[in-house]
């Protein structure tokens, strides 16, 4: 009897399948990412180490907070945790995941045996095992990372069915603990899937119709008799009714907590998703009809098979007149003989089909549009478990078939056939799953009729930067559907990847006429798909590349806030602008909104942060930057540009917490060379002239035209007595940059006052005032040189146009004087040496990165349909790590001052030794 006690399945037997998936399975080893895995995988925060586990338990599948209305509402942590475990191992190499979701389907295929044990014999349970774990439908489940939902879920789903079969004692009693492990175990399921609660339905059909042996017509007489009072309900009723209503209860519990946990709010989908979820009475009922025989088709002939089936793959059924609608016809009254069949008679076989029945219609009811829309047409490994059902039937069949001894070596050759084509189908089509390109290239072999696989080929080749391809890709996609937004603004970014901003923004702007048109004080929120108001965002960022579009730039920010205004993008996007506009203290109001929709942005944080820079409030910066570290201790531009600030505000005692954080920036970007210059400043700073000659020596090896790097690492040897080691390195200063202003005053002292060089020092001082006249700086050392050279009327002249263009100089005046006084003299003996007007040391002095952007905010969507709104970057940033040019810093320090004071006291008393020397004192 199916009731009594299972078989037990042998080593033999698990190494039989184990070896089959392993045969099947082993080159989606060498896949990659694709698909949904990029925002599962990819994309998703919560994998990584420094997210907190609790923060799964209130994320979708996807990473997005559960509250949020762009959420999926797929509730799948323990699914996720599996995924971070990967992270753990290997972090983002894609063959530990493609791995254990083959381990996973290995278990689940000899769970499956052990279940198949319980309705056929030996021989039929293996060759049900072995045709599960070599469909062909399953690809997308295994392939694909992402169906490890199904995987797991499905060990959990037959572990729950496998427990409750344990259920029932002697003489019909209740044991509760296989009844308690069995909820424990569906609430397990569900969180891996959804769709794990359903065991629950054929662990009722299996306790009435296997355990306690009824039959539909023996059931149909007891409650008649019942209900006209003529007999008492059994014992063994009322114990398979109370095993009932436990079961009933635990599922109640589970779906309170499930809708609580979405927050009572189902996902938006569009119609390009799912079009016949959004269609008229009756092409919505026929066409979701008509699905259900073609997911039967996929699992009888999976030749076939499409990785995306949404859009205009299946056309709507309109009409009861479609052909298409007999296919539907044939499948209900199928399945209706099968049904009739297992609940009327009683037998081993009806109890058979009929588990198989189940095992096929309830756990599919979820995807099945039955009670709630969901984002797709067709979805391959939504069937995983389905198929588990089709499989028992075909083994049952098979059996029953094989009996037969005229058929039964015919039944072998066809099953064998059957087997190791799908095993062989399976191997090809796991090579589909190598890359997007691999992936979506082979369904439009399918179907041609989906917009959304010509975008995703078209996504492909664009993340190749093969962007003309990737173009004539997406156009298709709108000849396909001429209303899909998503593909106007695929076409829209593609043309501006190609720099024609005038295709770029008609295709927009056809974009933006096919939203719904804003009607006043009417929220959108639950009419529009929050991809689709990118369309807003990216044709904003494209416009305001024009300075004089910038008010209409920052009308479509607020247009698109207007329809969401929980549309975080918006607010960040419309905040970089306001800076660009000069208005910080809006921008600040627009990061604020934005962080009241999301606390935990750590790229928020951070535009605050430079807000409050824009706004000289530089305490509130370095509070904003710090709680962006908290909350990801690896930001890179927080790590950089807060130790910048730190070491700006001259504050020794925030040195020691700069240079940590620069350290930590160069261990995230090794190859950024501004991060050894500003720890070589920083060692400036402290004095630590090894130190700092060591970090300019590592910027410089990464960057050889780090201009600030080169003439800092020169003044640091000039600094340092070692004026010779400087002149190479200015040497290399003015092959990049000849018009190194600095760097010619420096040079020209080393050659005036090391190497004795007046002729070359000469050059270096009038290349200054060939570029500006009026330097003073150049034109007085000229001055000196022209001294120098005994040419004392030159030298007269040349301090009289020096004094001009600096009147108020006391040392310009000095020196005139002295001149004159030589002219005057004729008793001169050896001539004496001014001081030359060199580059000194002080902060006021030395290069510093300007207020530029580290880098931009990303304002174009990713190569996916959607702008990725996780965070974006900074909106400003306060040095500049791609172009170093020199400016003085933005003030001064006591230190620096006193510093300054030393300097011009101590130039004062040369001053006054030359003068006494001159005049023979």
């Amino acid at each position: 009897m199916l009731e009594g006690k299972m078989a037990d399945i042998n080593f033999k037997e698990v190494t039989l399948i184990v070896g089959v998936v392993a045969a099947c399975y082993w080159n989606s080893l060498f896949c990659g990412f694709v698909f949904d895995d990029v925002s599962a995988i990819l994309d998703n925060k919560d994998l990584h180490p420094s997210t907190p586990i609790k923060t799964l338990f209130q994320n979708d599948f996807w990473g997005t907070p559960m509250s949020e209305e762009r959420s999926h509402k797929s509730y799948r942590p323990l699914t996720v945790l599996t995924f971070r475990l990967n992270y753990l191992l290997s972090e983002l190499k894609p063959m530990s995941y493609h791995l254990l979701n083959t381990v996973f389907h290995a278990i689940v295929s000899v769970v499956f045996l052990k279940v198949c044990k319980l309705f056929l014999d030996k021989r039929s349970s293996v060759i049900a095992a072995l045709l599960f774990a070599v469909h062909p439908i399953h690809t997308e489940a295994v392939t694909g990372v992402v169906g490890r939902a199904e995987l797991l879920s499905s060990v959990f789903f037959l572990a729950a069915f496998l427990s409750y079969t344990k259920s029932k004692g002697p003489d019909n009693s209740i044991v509760w603990t296989p009844i308690a492990l069995t909820v424990l175990l569906v609430a397990v399921a569900t969180l891996c899937k959804e769709q794990g609660i359903t065991v629950i339905g054929i662990c009722c059909v299996y306790e009435v119709f296997v355990a306690q042996g009824y039959t539909l017509p023996l059931l149909c007489t007891a409650a008649g008799q019942f209900l006209r009072g003529k007999g008492s309900i059994p014992f063994s009723m009322l114990q398979t009714l109370i095993k009932l209503i436990v079961l009933m209860f635990s599922t109640l519990l589970l779906v309170v907590i499930r809708v609580q946990v979405i927050q009572s709010q189902l996902p938006v989908f569009t119609r390009f998703d799912n079009p016949a979820a959004v269609s008229p009475t009756p092409t919505r009922q026929l066409t979701f009809n008509y699905l259900l025989p073609v997911n039967a088709w996929l699992l009888l002939n999976p030749s076939e098979l499409c990785c995306d089936w949404t859009m205009g793959t299946i056309p709507l059924i309109e009409s009861f007149l479609d052909i298409r609608n007999l296919a539907t016809f044939a499948f209900f009254s199928f399945l209706g003989a099968l049904g009739i069949f297992s609940l009327r008679y009683p037998g081993d076989s009806s109890k058979t089909v009929l588990m198989a029945l189940c095992l096929m219609a309830l756990p599919f009811i979820p995807a099945s549009n039955l009670f709630f829309p969901v984002g797709f047409v067709v979805a391959e490994r939504v069937l995983y478990v389905p198929s588990m059902g089709f499989c028992i039937l075909v083994a049952h069949g098979w059996q029953k078939i094989s009996n037969k001894s005229v058929l039964k070596k015919l039944s072998w050759i066809c099953l064998s056939m059957v087997i190791l084509t799908h095993a062989l189908k399976t191997l090809h089509r796991n090579w589909d799953w190598e890359s997007e390109y691999t992936l979506f290239m082979s369904a439009l072999k399918v179907n041609k009729n989906n917009a959304k696989l010509w975008n995703n080929v078209g996504h492909a080749l664009e993340n190749e930067k093969n962007f003309e391809r990737a173009l004539k890709y997406f156009l298709q996609a709108t000849y396909v559907q001429p209303d899909d937004i998503g593909a106007h603004m695929n076409v829209g970014r593609t043309y501006k990847n190609l720099n024609r901003t005038r295709e770029a923004e008609e295709s927009y702007m056809l974009a933006k006429s096919l939203m719904p048109q804003i009607i006043p004080g009417k929220k959108y929120a639950t009419r529009i798909a929050p991809n689709h108001l990118n369309v807003y965002i990216n044709l904003a960022n494209l416009i305001r590349a024009n300075e004089s579009r910038l008010e209409e730039a920052d009308q479509l920010y607020r247009q698109a806030i207007s329809m969401r205004p929980d549309f975080k993008q918006a607010y960040i996007s419309r905040g970089e602008l306001l800076l660009k506009m000069n208005k910080p203290l809006k921008a600040k109001e627009a990061y604020l909104k934005a962080l009241e929709l999301d606390r935990n942005n750590a790229d928020l944080w951070y535009n605050l942060a430079i807000v409050y820079i824009e706004l000289k409030e530089p305490n509130e910066a370095l509070k904003n930057f710090n709680r962006a570290l908290e909350l990801n201790p690896k930001h890179k531009l927080s790590l950089f540009n807060s130790a910048i600030l730190m070491q700006e505000s001259g504050e020794v005692k925030l040195r020691p917490e700069a240079r940590k954080r620069l350290l930590s920036y160069i261990n995230e970007e090794p190859q950024d060379a501004n991060g050894y210059f500003n720890l070589g400043m920083l060692a400036m700073d402290d004095k630590k002239d090894s130190e700092a000659e060591a970090w300019m020596k590592k910027a410089i090896k990464l960057q050889a035209d780090f201009r600030s790097a080169l003439f800092n690492l020169a003044l640091l040897y000039s600094q340092t007595a070692k004026e010779l080691k400087a002149l190479p390195i200015l040497e290399e200063l003015l092959r990049y940059y000849p018009d190194h202003t600095k760097g010619l005053i420096l040079k020209g002292d080393i050659l005036m006052n090391q190497k004795k060089d007046i002729p070359g020092a000469k050059k270096c001082f009038e290349k200054i005032l060939e570029m500006d006249p009026n330097n003073v700086q150049g034109k007085h050392n000229l001055c000196v040189v022209y001294f120098e050279e005994r040419d004392l009327l030159k030298a007269e002249r040349c301090l009289v146009e020096t004094l001009a263009l600096a009147p108020h100089e006391e040392y310009i005046q000095r020196h005139l004087s002295i001149v004159r006084d030589k002219i005057s003299s004729s008793g001169i003996v050896e001539q004496p040496v001014f001081p030359i007007d060199k580059t000194s040391g002080t902060a006021e002095e030395r290069d510093e990165i300007p207020s530029e952007d580290v880098k931009e905010i990303r304002s174009e969507s990713s190569p996916a349909q959607t702008i990725k709104t996780n965070g974006h970057k900074n909106s400003k940033s306060i040095k500049q790590s791609t172009k170093n040019a020199d400016i003085e810093a933005p003030h001064k320090t006591a230190k620096d001052i006193k510093e300054i004071e030393k300097k011009r006291v101590a130039a004062l008393k040369r001053l006054e030794e030359i003068e006494r020397i001159l005049n023979g004192e």
